[in-house]
C-alpha cells in the first residue's frame, strides 16, 4: 500500500485526488484562509455540494500532488 498518494476526502474513497476544493467555514476562519479537500472525479460533484449548501465552498481547482 502506498502511503505517500494524495486521496479523495470522501468517506472510504481510496481513489487518486484529482480535484482540490478549496473552502473555508466564515464563522471561525479568516476570509483569505483556505482548507482544502481533494476529490476524485467522482465525489467531486457531492463534496462540493455538501460544502457549498453550507456557503463554505470557495473554488475547485486541478490537484497538484505536492511529492
Amino acid at each position: 500500500m502506498e502511503l505517500d498518494r494524495d486521496i479523495c476526502s470522501a468517506k472510504g474513497c481510496q481513489a487518486d485526488a484529482v480535484w482540490d476544493l478549496q473552502w473555508n467555514n466564515p464563522r471561525i476562519h479568516t476570509p483569505e484562509r483556505r482548507k482544502s479537500w481533494l476529490a476524485c472525479d467522482e465525489h467531486r460533484a457531492s463534496l462540493s455540494d455538501f460544502l457549498g449548501a453550507r456557503g463554505f465552498l470557495k473554488d475547485v481547482v486541478p490537484h497538484a500532488p505536492t511529492s
